[in-house]
Parts: structure tokens; sequence; C-alpha cells
């Protein structure tokens, strides 16, 4: 599985209190299984439930949402495709801890196609990667709230 590692790092680059505690970020695959079928080759699909928790944070919680939404529309974006994926794709709970932090937990629907070719007599395994954005898409570099800059990064 590649995407938790891909959206630490992601979240990791756009969030200044992630990069001063990283021990407050924590990810879980949780509900995964393997979908295969009897088919030629032993491609599959991972699809897991990724759970992230972040504690004591005592941010504004869009500086987390945001990264997140950018970072689905390339890795993940089915989860905005229909009205069923909008609503049980990327969920969250928080647990108010103080009058300034709260721990958040953010789950998200994930899949991952795996290719596994046999070619003479050796296995080759290769991950899909998502469809391409649209051409007119831009990489965001930085982060605003309340017209503020609050992080920047460079791709």
């Amino acid at each position: 599985m590649l995407k938790p590692k891909q959206l630490r790092e992601a979240l990791t680059k756009t969030s200044p209190y992630l990069q001063r505690n990283p021990d407050s970020f924590n990810m879980f695959v949780e509900h995964g299984r393997i979908v295969s079928t009897l088919a030629a080759s032993l491609s599959f699909e991972y699809q897991y439930q990724l759970n992230i928790v972040i504690t004591d944070y005592a941010g504004d919680v869009d500086l987390l949402i945001v990264p997140i939404l950018a970072w689905l529309r390339i890795n993940q974006p089915d989860i905005m495709a229909t009205k069923e994926k909008r609503e049980t794709g990327y969920t969250f709970k928080v647990d108010v801890i103080s009058d300034e932090t709260i721990d958040i937990s953010i789950d998200l629907q994930l899949t991952e196609r795996v290719i596994v070719k046999d070619i003479n007599g050796a296995l080759h395994v290769d991950h899909v990667p998502e469809p391409p954005e649209p051409e007119n898409d831009t990489l965001p570099t930085k982060l605003f709230a309340n017209g503020k800059l609050v992080s920047e990064w460079h791709e």
C-alpha cells in the first residue's frame, strides 16, 4: 500500500503543526480487504479505510481538511464523484480535549489497484496510478486562512 505514506508526506509538508509535532500524527489501516478474481493474472485491488488521528491539535481544522481534499483530488478523486461516495468516503470525528485543543479522527475510504504480470515465469507487480486530473487544474503551493498565509511549500 502506497497511499498512507503519500498522504502522510503531503500533510506533513503542508502543516506546520505536524512538522513540529510528528508524534501527534497517527495513521491506521482498518477494514482492509483484497479484491481479486479468478482471472488469468494475480492482479488485485486494495480496499481499506485509512484512519488518521491527530492529537492535541490547537490549530484551525481547515488547515488539515483542505490539504487532504487537494490530495484526494489527485489520489482518490472518486470520493468526490458521486453522492454516496461524498457522504461516506471522507468522514471525521472530533474529541474536544480543552478550550484550545482537540483530537481529530479522519476516515478515508481508499483503493489501490495493483497489476501483476507473469513475464517469462517471473511475477512483476506494478501499482496503477489514478487517472490524471484535468489539464486546467494547477497544484497549490500555499495555504491561507482568514487572509493570512499559514503554510507554503514547493513541489
